[in-house]
């Protein structure tokens, strides 16, 4: 019986396939830098923001689930840190 094996990528790879695929609607995926800046902000960690309009499009987003809803994370492909 085969195995079921999954391709690595790396968060790096991952926000780099989703701000190519955001960039057309003028949105970017932003890290919160520094633990007083994920703590204190109401954002999270991860969130977009469309830099046109300087508004924030989406707070305390999970960068795998974004990149498999807009289609840059394919099934066989798992997340490494």
């Amino acid at each position: 019986m085969a195995t079921e094996q999954k391709v690595p990528i790396s968060m790096r790879a991952l926000i780099q396939r989703i701000n190519r695929k955001l960039r057309h609607n003028g949105e970017v995926l932003k890290i919160a830098r520094g633990s007083r800046a994920e703590s204190e902000s109401d954002v999270g960690r991860y969130f977009i923001v469309n830099t046109k309009r300087n508004l924030l499009v989406n707070d305390h987003c999970d960068p795998e689930a974004v990149g498999r809803e807009i289609g840059v994370m394919a099934e066989y492909e798992r997340l490494v840190d």
